[in-house]
This record gives structure tokens, sequence and C-alpha cells, in this order.
């Protein structure tokens, strides 16, 4: 069977439903994931995306009670819940300033006492310490709730969002489409026909968003084919989707928690028939906080062109603790970049290049100790005494 999906990837003829379903019971996973790097690799060369971003999640309470979160609290005096205020929010970006991302992330809880005039204060404030920034913020489930919530259009949420900042939308809250899955696991927000309208709303109005997908728990390889084959749907009919990113399920502290995560296997089949079944879809991005930055490297050999941005404050991932660090700096992304053989190449939120590094040979492990030796080490302060029975070394500088 993939010799026969091989020849229509390589003749330009679009894959189907039952083409998706034997990519991903194909046993031979080598084979699978070397035809989804060639076409990788035929829009994208080496080159691996990645920018200077910063995620923040203000609140955390939330009034749906999907299955699969560990982030969210129902109440906002819960134990563990939290809501930033303007100015605390805000310095997350100030402190930051000495190197500034270039975009700020921003996905919350569906908090219902919070004034819509919060969130437009919270868009401008940004904008007022870095008029430069780019600012991807709300998914489409939140669009949805302030709609609801506070008795506006889609039209108008993301107008008077827009006005105060946004310019883009993430792509979280996708979960999985089919109803099957969807009423099990978040059956309390938006449905996938409302997720989809935001999304081809905000398309029409000429703004940008990326779509998710979350596998791994209930859902069969049937109900990600449909997952994914409604993106590419929607792609066909707007154009405005970016970067189509699956999101690996984490078990921990949710009501989903007597089941596995998915394997480091799994991850890399669902990048590589993501890639070949949206064939108008220009990046698959491996979000290394959801996969790991050792699976995230892998899947820029199974499809994946984007391994996302330095992230700096994740909180939602890490709820379900997640063994992904908080945050990256920057020379370790172009590092794992390189050394999974591909181009490091710093991108705006648009994907165009602020800065592509240049191809490096892929270091020995010697060449860390040999940088270290290199760096002049930190003189102690002198000491002019020391505490009776202590060492220099033991005092406190």
């Amino acid at each position: 069977m993939l010799d026969h999906i091989r020849e229509m990837v390589r003749a330009g003829e679009r894959l189907s439903y039952e083409d998706g379903l034997a990519l991903f019971v194909e046993p031979d996973l080598l084979a699978l994931g070397q035809l989804a790097n060639e076409v990788r690799e035929k829009r994208h060369g080496d080159r691996t995306y990645f920018n200077k971003n910063m995620r923040l999640e203000v609140t955390n309470v939330c009034v749906a009670s999907c299955l699969f979160c560990s982030f969210a609290r129902l109440e906002a005096h819960m134990p563990g819940a939290h809501t930033m205020s303007l100015e605390q929010a805000w310095k997350e970006l100030e402190d930051r300033m000495d190197d500034p991302p270039t975009e700020i992330h921003v996905v919350n809880g569906l908090h219902p006492g919070l004034p819509f005039s919060y969130y437009e204060d919270l868009l401008r404030g940004f904008k007022r310490i870095h008029p430069g920034v780019h600012l991807k913020c709300f998914t489409a489930v939140e669009i949805h709730f302030f709609a609801k919530h506070y008795g506006m259009t889609y039209v108008e949420v993301l107008e008077r969002l827009r006005a105060a900042g946004n310019d883009s939308l993430p792509g979280g809250g996708a979960e999985i489409f089919h109803p099957e899955v969807r009423t099990k696991i978040s059956d309390d927000k938006a449905t996938a026909d409302e997720y989809l309208e935001v999304h081809r709303v905000a398309h029409r109005m000429g703004m940008k968003t990326n779509v998710t997908m979350l596998f791994g728990h209930i859902e069969t390889f049937a109900h990600r084919v449909d997952h994914i084959l409604r993106c590419r749907e929607l792609q066909d009919e707007t154009g405005g989707i970016q970067a189509f990113i699956p999101l690996a399920f984490h078990p921990d502290g949710n009501g989903m928690r007597n089941l596995p995560a998915p394997t480091a296997i799994d991850d890399l089949r669902t990048f590589a028939v993501s890639r070949l079944l949206l064939d108008n879809v220009d990046h698959i991005k491996a979000f290394w906080v959801s996969s790991g930055p050792d699976v995230a490297q892998i899947a820029l050999r199974f499809g994946a062109d984007d391994i996302d941005g330095t992230i700096v404050h994740e909180t939602i991932y890490k709820a379900a603790n997640t063994a992904s660090p908080g945050a990256l700096g920057y020379h370790e992304l172009v590092r794992l970049i390189r050394e999974a053989g591909r181009v490091p190449v710093e991108r705006d939120t648009f994907y165009n290049v602020v800065k592509e590094h240049p191809r490096a040979d892929l270091p020995e492990a010697a060449s860390k100790v040999k940088d270290r030796e290199r760096k002049p080490r930190t003189k102690l302060p002198v000491v002019a005494s020391a505490p009776a029975g202590a060492s220099a070394e033991e005092v406190p500088s």
C-alpha cells in the first residue's frame, strides 16, 4: 500500500481518507517517515524554523471541564487557581526587554468573572511596552466563549481584539473534532463546527491562524484522519492556516490519568501522516514542550519543519508534569536543530526569515568541553578574613 501512496505523492495526487488510515497502520515506520521527509524537503529543504517567543497563561480559571486538562480550575477560589493582574502580566514582558521576544502567545481558561476590557487592556499594555511585538492571543475556543459570554458576534470580538493589538490566533482548543470523541472529553466548550467557524471568520478578516490536534487518548486513527482532513477542507476554502500542530496527550493530573501517554513512535507516525495528508498547509510544527525536545528533533526527519520557540513561560503542560523544560534558550534551539542535521532559521510569526544560521558540522561531545574551557573562569572576590574554622572557599560572596 505504501508503494502506491508513494507514487501518488510523487505525482502530486491528493491522498484520501482511506489512504490516511493506511498510513497510520503502515508497519514500516522508517519508510513512512522517509516519504514524509521527502515532502518536507521538497517544501523547505533543510530549513527548520523557530522564533523568539514568550508564552503566557494569564488565568487558569475555566468554566469548561475537559477530561484531558490538568491546567484549569473551575472557580477562582480553588487551590491552584490564578489570575494575573494586568500589571503582573505586563511585568513578564518588561522583565525580558533586554532581549525581547518577537511574539507573545497567550492562551487561558474561560474565566466567567473578567470584563472583556481586561483582555483589551492586556493587549494594549503589551503593545505599549513593545510596539513591534506580534500578539498571537486567544484560541478559537476563547473567541467563542467571549462571543457567547459578552453578547457579541465572532466578528465583533475579533475586531475589538485586533483594534487592541491582536495580530493572529493560536491553534489550541481543537482537540479532536469528531463528536464521538469530543462529546466525551470536552462536551462543555466550543464544538468542532464552532471552532472551525471562528478560524473561518478570522481568515476572512485577513488574520492567520494555526490549528492543533490533541492525540493519544481515546481517539482512533479514523478520528485523527477525520480531524486532519477537516483542517484540509478549511484550508482549501480560506488559505489562512499557517501551521498544523500535533499535540501529544499528557495524562498526569487530569480526568484521563488512567491512560498511558502516546509513545515516541506514535508521535512520529502522527507527524508523518499529517505532513502527507495536509498538502495545502505549509508548516507542520513539532511543539517541543508537548513531544519533548528529543522527539521534536527526530520529528524534523518525519515531516516537521518547525520546532516552535523559546517559550519562556509555559504552564499548561507543566500542570501535567511534562518532563520538558519550561523554556529553551535561543542557542539551545539552534543546537537542537543543527544536531538534527538541519539549518536553523529564526522566523517571525508569518515565517519571514529573521536570521538564517549557517550550516554547521555536527558537534562532537568533546567540543562542549573545549568551548567551556575557552570561556574565562569567574574569579572569586578577595576575602579579607573568614570566620574561625572556615576556609575562604566557604565564605559566601
